[in-house]
């Protein structure tokens, strides 16, 4: 490998190491605030944004911390037996699933509340959100389970399968690369479609509200008036929109390497198709840090409990420090 290629993978590493660090942090505060439901959304809202941060948070644990790391600094470890590396691989494919989707049923029900009123108040509820999260990550771990068997053991010390290496029939069978496309297909192209297809519908729906409902208050002539349903509306959507765009540029790189290596028939892998793959690994790693920054940017109440935990997490401190001296 050249030389200038592994100082760039290596900065690369300690970048996405860094990255995991702060998202471990940040999905942990994220969980802790929204779950107090002090923010100002709504019941349903606070649902999908504590699922997709402990999503967020669970990616980090098994695929950043328990992988990475442990593959740089403990090289052997039971984490290393052939059942645990097995399990470790389908969880950590279900939590990035789990990421993904619960980003769509939330764009879902924003694009519900806002373009289908009449249905808004029967989907858009703590008891249906609950529902349709429970159902959606069943579903996605039954259908990362087969990744379970695509290993084998690398050695067998004292009747311990240890290691885990890729089946030659994962490799080769059509079957296993159904699979592979399915499982690609599924996880980020056709949410990538639906993301795109829910906001569009919903601006369309919006600036069609608007000029409706500017022209009834120029009728009325209440120009000056502010307009609580608009409001609500405008902060929904830049809620909406941040989250949807900011995973469609994260994940962008993963597709186009996708695209790049499968359909641009790519026949062995060289230094750009490595470069790309790391570059869409660690910005997959950005991706499940920046939505409780998204929080903070764009929600006001968000950043007062922030405020509220510093604050008190400083006076705690204090008071542990000045009992020690006493």
């Amino acid at each position: 490998m050249p030389f200038c290629l592994s100082i760039e993978l290596q900065l690369m590493y300690y970048l996405s190491t860094s990255f995991s660090l702060l998202s471990l942090i940040a999905n942990l505060l994220g969980i802790v605030i929204l779950s107090r439901g002090k923010c100002g959304l709504s019941t349903c809202t606070t649902r999908y944004l504590v699922a997709m941060a402990t999503a967020d948070l669970l990616y980090v644990i098994i695929q950043v911390i328990l992988n990475r790391i442990n593959y740089y600094y403990f090289p052997v470890c039971f984490l290393d037996i052939t059942p645990v590396c097995s399990v470790r691989t389908v969880l950590s494919c279900a939590a990035m699933d789990w990421s993904v989707w619960f980003t769509v049923t939330f764009s879902f029900d924003r694009f519900v509340a806002i373009c289908w009123q009449k249905v808004k108040t029967k989907y858009c509820t703590e008891k249906t959100a609950a529902v349709v999260l429970v159902i959606t990550s069943t579903l996605l771990f039954f259908k990362n389970a087969p990744y379970y068997f695509t290993v084998e053991p690398g050695e067998i010390i004292d009747n311990i399968p240890w290691f885990c290496n890729n089946k030659v029939s994962y490799l080769t069978e059509a079957g296993w690369h159904v699979f592979d496309w399915f499982d690609v297909v599924l996880t980020p192209l056709l949410p990538f479609t639906l993301i795109l297809l829910l906001n569009t519908l919903t601006v369309r729906h919006i600036l069609v509200a608007s000029r409706v409902r500017k022209g009834l208050k120029c009728q009325s002539k209440g120009e000056n008036r502010s307009d609580p349903e608009m409001e609500s509306r405008r902060k929904s959507v830049i809620l909406l929109f941040t989250i949807s765009g900011s995973f469609i540029l994260l994940w962008l790189v993963n597709v186009i390497d996708f695209l790049y290596y499968n359909i641009a028939g790519v026949d062995s892998e060289n230094d750009f198709e490595y470069i790309l793959q790391q570059v869409g690994s660690l910005l997959l790693n950005l991706n499940c840090c920046t939505n409780t920054f998204i929080y903070g940017i764009t929600q006001s109440k968000f950043r007062e409990q922030v405020r509220n935990a510093a604050k008190y997490a400083v006076a705690s401190l204090r008071q542990l420090m000045n009992k020690r001296n006493n």
